[in-house]
Parts: C-alpha cells; sequence; structure tokens
C-alpha cells in the first residue's frame, strides 16, 4: 500500500500488534507511514482512516522531510558547507566549503571544538544564572533523542555532541535547560519561569530544535 503527496509515493507499513487498543499512525524517519493497530482492523478500515487523516500525515512527511534536509551534510556552528576532500592536512574553511583530507577524523575535530566551546558557555552562563546551584561537571556525547541530560544528585550536564553543528544559541537554550534542573527537577512552572528568566525568548530556540 502506498501513500501519493506532492507526486512522490509513500510506502505505508501496516503493524498489528496484540493487546494494541488504539490505531496510530506516524511518519517515521525513512518517510515510511506507519499504522499501528490491533489484530482485528480490516484493512477498509486502515484505508479510511489513512484518507480521513490525508492533510495531517503529510504535515508529517514535510516535518520528516525538513528534519533530514536540516541534517543532511557538513554542519558547523549554524551554517552548512560543501565539502571539498583534498590532500591537505586537517580542515579549512571558505565562507560556504569545507576542505579535509578524505582520511580527517571529523568525529574527534567536532570533539575537540566542543569541548572547547560547550565549557566556555556553560561558564558564562553559570556566571549570570539568577539562582544559587553548584557548579555542574560538562560531559559530552553523542545522543540521538536527547539534546542534553542532567544529573540531579551528581549535579553532571551531558550535552549532545550534535549542538555543535547548531548555531550558539541552541546551545545557550540547552545550557539554560539541564542548570534549571539542578533548581527544578521535573518541568514545572517553577522549572520554566526560571527558564524564561534567564533566557527569555527561549521558546523560540526550542520550537525551533524540533526541526532538527
Amino acid at each position: 500500500m502506498q501513500l501519493t503527496y506532492n507526486n512522490r509515493d509513500y510506502d505505508v507499513v501496516i503493524e498489528k500488534k496484540r493487546g494494541q487498543k488504539n490505531t496510530y499512525i506516524r511518519v517515521k524517519k525513512d518517510l515510511k507511514v506507519t499504522v499501528t493497530t490491533n489484530f482485528f482492523t480490516s484493512m477498509r478500515s486502515i484505508e479510511n482512516l489513512i484518507w480521513e487523516h490525508y492533510s495531517h500525515i503529510c504535515k508529517m512527511i514535510d516535518f520528516q522531510e525538513t528534519k533530514i534536509k536540516n541534517n543532511q551534510g557538513f554542519f558547523f556552528l549554524g551554517k552548512q558547507y560543501v565539502v571539498i576532500y583534498s590532500d591537505q592536512e586537517g580542515i579549512s574553511f571558505t565562507d560556504d566549503k569545507v576542505y579535509m583530507n578524505h582520511n580527517f577524523d571529523i568525529d574527534k575535530w567536532y570533539r575537540k571544538q566542543a569541548k572547547k566551546l560547550f565549557s566556555e558557555r556553560l561558564d558564562y552562563h553559570y556566571q549570570n544564572f539568577t539562582k544559587k546551584i553548584p557548579y555542574p561537571t560538562l560531559r559530552i556525547r553523542k545522543m540521538t533523542s536527547r539534546w542534553g541530560v542532567c544529573n540531579i544528585r551528581t549535579h553532571d550536564i551531558t550535552l549532545n555532541l550534535e549542538l555543535i553543528k547548531r548555531d550558539v544559541s541552541y546551545l545557550d537554550y540547552v545550557i539554560v535547560h539541564e542548570m534549571s534542573h539542578l533548581v527544578y527537577g521535573d518541568h514545572s512552572h517553577s522549572f520554566w519561569s526560571l527558564v524564561e528568566k534567564n533566557m527569555p525568548n527561549y521558546k523560540k530556540y526550542r520550537e525551533e530544535m524540533k526541526e532538527f
């Protein structure tokens, strides 16, 4: 089964699960439209459900395609570059191109840049934070589903390495968010008030990061 949108066909995958009470429609990262339902749901019912929610499914497709576009290629501090491979050692930039050797360890380079920048931004926000908190221990690692994690007990803040690819404003938001968890461990009204006090326009960055 396929769904056609903007002159392109998208595969529809039906997943029938034992004990599944409701039917859910999602568009996954591979752009397959996945319908999760129970064993007793007929194909006619599934087809009707898809067409009833066609416009919403198309919006989900657009959203996933935007995320794919925003993650393809070489990004550094919010800017996308065309990669040019050469025999040179190291890495160098022009306005819209990055030059590197085929054997260049880009992950190692990203980590080096992140360690310096993330530490600087954490120190800046700590010095300007409106609540007194212990100085956090910074950790950096790749994460697939979170931009940051705060361990309230050990005062560790872990930041996603992928933030080095984005504009510094998004890094600042995540740092303020995680530092606020050292005061409030939940996402209560008090928590968001503290985030807003330290970053008045945080809602803008929070919303935009959904497209990454």
